[in-house]
């Protein structure tokens, strides 16, 4: 089975063309400013500029308004929109009707109980993408790239109307044991290919994208 991978939080162009090269499926950039990785409108359009056609283009917001949305997509050609926040489904409903984009809403789980919020959105979005909720006590957390998993058998065996994504502390050493758990056919990384905090790495962008490609 294939594996897809979403390099995620991209802001330069060194980081944009390895993910390119390496075969990512997805790029993502983040609008979300409290992020080390967000990246402006103008700086975006920048990069999308070089992205192949094929190359999904994902914008990554958390709670965004319509403003929000606006100012990026007038400025960006974008494909898909992530929303990384507590939007609801009828926040995911309207803003896929009002942008005519695509939407990936993103579960975030700690505990089991914490899938029954995906069901909501199954039908008001096109993708869902799980990622894992940090923990209460965890310090600076951000909505996502906390570089941390989540118990993966919590997805063995099931399945959704809708595609789906994996993330939370993947890395080219984990990915195949996450696949193996999860079933999942497309990875999203952020921390995992990064040196610090909003620094992406050339070469461990490669060597993930490589390994997906070994499974």
């Amino acid at each position: 089975m294939p594996i897809d991978v979403k390099i995620c939080g991209l802001s330069t162009a060194p980081t944009l063309q390895a993910a390119i090269d390496g075969g990512a499926a997805y790029v993502g950039f983040n609008f979300y400013p409290p992020s080390p990785r967000a990246v402006t409108a103008a700086a975006a359009a920048g990069l999308a500029a070089s992205v192949p056609a094929g190359v999904v283009k994902t914008a990554l917001f958390v709670d965004p308004s319509d403003d929000d949305l606006a100012a990026v997509l007038e400025a960006v050609p974008i494909d898909l929109l992530q929303l990384h926040g507590g939007e609801t489904p009828a926040r995911v409903a309207e803003i896929r009707q009002r942008f005519a984009r695509p939407v990936m809403k993103v579960i975030k789980l700690r505990a089991p109980t914490d899938l029954a919020a995906a069901d909501g959105y199954l039908a008001v979005a096109d993708r869902l993408m799980f990622d894992a909720k940090p923990p209460a006590d965890l310090a600076g957390a951000l909505p996502g790239g906390n570089a941390i998993s989540f118990d993966w058998h919590m997805l063995a065996g099931r399945r959704w109307p809708l595609p789906w994504m994996l993330a939370g502390g993947l890395t080219a050493a984990n990915l195949a044991e996450a696949v193996a758990v999860t079933g999942a056919d497309t990875l999203d990384v952020s921390s995992g290919v990064e040196t610090a905090p909003g620094q992406k790495d050339p070469a461990l962008i490669a060597g993930f994208l490589a390994a997906a490609k070994a499974l």
